[in-house]
């Protein structure tokens, strides 16, 4: 059995631990508000700009790369996870659902590569010699359009170019406090636009083929930052989640600690006085 001073160190280091942990589920249910925020303002946005690109190249007989679907040659695959740790399953659910997809679509690396957003995600692909073209770390617990239009931009860039020919986002989209859902999404080519729409009638200037070289681009981006936004949220929520249940852990193994303490310290008070009634009696 551990001595007194043993369990009363343990006892007093896991309250400190469940202190931490304490602060840490207070952070991030304030960072969670404001990320939900976020992601449910955006929400309107893409709805809007959905629609509107679908009806102009719905109208229109634009032959845009990035409305048509080519011969796939190599796969991309743009995968969101977080900097940091702490957060559950929130990270392993995502990496693990990505890496059986590569394993039962590709017998080679030449036929995929990982656009990593997150620290975790590319640590990962690392250790395992998937190749990543493309990689961002180190973003804002709530990060700004600036903060991502650059690989964004360069990600769309890759399939205009070629260098992809399909391209599929993984992400925990965010369903409530305590349920995130991994989430796979077909980014480009924009070949199911039409089931997602309800025509409207819209006159344009310039001509329609025009205004999809600007928007289809702009259309993209903004799917890879509302998807960004989401698994924020998704992730201020798992790390809260995670918080919260290691301080209930912390909370009862406290308890069981205590309870082991208040016996051992009484079985030892009881070897004393019996000690004590022992050696009174071998005096008399």
């Amino acid at each position: 059995m551990a001595s007194l001073r043993d369990i009363k160190t343990r006892i007093n280091s896991t309250k400190k631990t469940s202190q931490i942990t304490k602060a840490m589920e207070m952070v991030s249910a304030s960072k969670l508000h404001r990320a939900e925020t976020n992601a449910k303002s955006f929400v309107p946005y893409m709805e809007k700009i959905q629609e509107v690109v679908a009806n102009i190249a719905l109208g229109s007989s634009s032959n845009h790369p990035m409305l048509v679907k080519r011969p796939v040659k190599k796969t991309g695959y743009l995968v969101i996870t977080s900097d940091r740790g702490l957060a559950g399953a929130y990270n392993s659910n995502v990496l693990r659902t990505v890496y059986q997809t590569i394993r039962e679509r590709h017998k080679s690396t030449d036929e995929y590569a990982i656009i990593a957003i997150g620290r975790i995600g590319l640590s990962f692909f690392n250790k395992r010699n998937i190749p990543v073209a493309l990689h961002i770390t180190g973003l804002p617990d709530q990060p700004s359009f600036a903060d991502i239009k650059a690989i964004a931009n360069q990600t769309v860039s890759m399939f205009a170019d070629g260098t992809f020919d399909e391209l599929y986002m993984y992400y925990n989209h965010f369903v409530s406090a305590i349920q995130q859902d991994v989430t796979e999404r077909k980014l480009l080519p924009l070949t199911d636009l039409a089931a997602k729409t309800k025509r409207t009638s819209y006159e344009f200037e310039p001509s329609q083929e025009e205004i999809l070289e600007v928007l289809l681009p702009q259309y993209a981006e903004s799917l890879i930052y509302g998807a960004l936004l989401d698994a924020k949220a998704s992730e201020h929520a798992a790390r809260m989640t995670a918080m919260k249940n290691a301080t209930d852990n912390a909370k009862e193994l406290i308890r069981t600690l205590t309870l082991s303490y208040n016996r051992a310290r009484q079985a030892a008070i009881t070897q004393e006085i019996t000690e004590i009634v022992a050696g009174a009696n071998a005096l008399q």
